[in-house]
């Protein structure tokens, strides 16, 4: 059926407001449903034959239990505290985790898959849940709900969960800048523009299969993660700005595919996520915020290591995640995770509260 298709906040506080919210908002929203990347993946990867996973120390440390669930973080997401946020479950399970019932994911569902994109090339690089991929779990979700929960039930949990999609980084620092496919097909600009025509195919395709309420993640200032610093090869150790040239380009174009999705679509609410503006803004004065290193993940040396190359380091892994925005060369920390989902919920859920 598929085509081809911030703001200063100390921490006491984002977790006051994230608590506060969970009580003002329990039951308007019955479930949340992601689709996307490593930035939202509760754990898919593990049941997939794939490098991409984050199921071993010290992924996880922080984790309810210090469990490494396969989050790419120490920690939760931002799609964890968001569950929480609106009277949901503390955390949102993996769909591939045959471990939870259909009870419990009929509050909240991800289907999301570190390392894939919105351009199929890229889920194949390291063998991945595409994005096309993640939309057929959905329908499958969706059959099952109605068996577990009637059919009236199902339907209304359809129709009134909040979707969201986090994605896209990937397509540029794991295919466009790595492979020479895309760039023989594109410039950068034009590469952006393509991924923008896939987003805008997978909120259709959303649309027909039931959802209303969608959420849309912009990307983060991605030239600026460790590992993109370490390999700049004309800065060492500075943000790469052709990277974050193409994120706000990119976000651009998102958010005016989306006001043409709102008008073009009938009954849905479609909403722009900023992260790109909270981000930059962690980066670019950390100290304001209590952290001490944005320049070095926690994990390993910092600089490189990401997925199983943390789990070789464990060693030199930091001793408080709290002080660093990144926990490993990518992903940022619980605590960065914390402040981005505050801006969130204060934003762009705003709407649906």
């Amino acid at each position: 059926m598929f085509s081809r298709r911030w703001h200063h906040c100390p921490l006491l506080l984002v977790v006051h407001l994230l608590i506060s919210s969970s009580t003002a908002t329990a039951g308007k929203v019955p479930a949340i449903i992601v689709f996307g990347d490593s930035t939202v993946d509760a754990g898919n990867n593990n049941f997939i034959p794939t490098v991409a996973k984050s199921n071993f120390p010290p992924y996880g440390r922080d984790f309810d239990g210090g469990i490494a669930t396969g989050r790419f973080s120490n920690g939760r997401l931002v799609t964890d505290l968001l569950s929480e946020a609106f009277g949901l479950s503390s955390s949102v399970p993996a769909y591939l985790d045959t471990s939870y019932t259909m009870d419990e994911l009929a509050a909240g569902v991800s289907f999301a898959s570190g390392g894939t994109g919105l351009d199929d090339l890229t889920a194949e690089i390291p063998s991945v849940i595409s994005l096309r991929q993640q939309l057929e779990y959905f329908m499958e979700y969706k059959e099952k709900l109605k068996t577990a929960k009637g059919e009236s039930l199902a339907n209304e949990i359809i129709a009134e969960a909040l979707y969201i999609f986090s994605i896209g980084t990937n397509d540029f620092i794991v295919n466009y800048f790595v492979l020479p496919i895309r760039p023989a097909q594109y410039a950068a600009p034009e590469y952006v523009t393509y991924l923008i025509g896939l987003a805008d195919e997978a909120i259709r395709d959303l649309y027909d299969l039931g959802g209303r309420k969608i959420v849309f993640s912009g990307l983060a200032p991605f030239g600026c993660i460790p590992s993109a610093r370490t390999l700049n090869h004309d800065e060492p150790g500075e943000c790469n700005e052709e990277y974050n040239q193409l994120a706000r380009k990119f976000n651009a174009e998102l958010q005016q595919t989306l006001r043409k999705l709102n008008d073009d679509l009938d009954g849905a609410q479609l909403v722009y996520s900023e992260t790109y503006g909270p981000v930059a803004s962690i980066v670019a004065n950390p100290s304001e915020y209590g952290f001490e290193n944005v320049e070095q993940g926690c994990c390993g040396t910092g600089l490189i290591e990401t997925s199983v190359l943390c789990g070789f380091d464990q060693a030199f892994t930091c001793q408080d995640a709290n002080k660093y925005v990144f926990f490993d060369s990518v992903h940022p920390s619980e605590r960065t995770y914390k402040i981005v989902a505050n801006e969130i919920l204060n934003k762009a859920l705003r709407v649906f509260l």
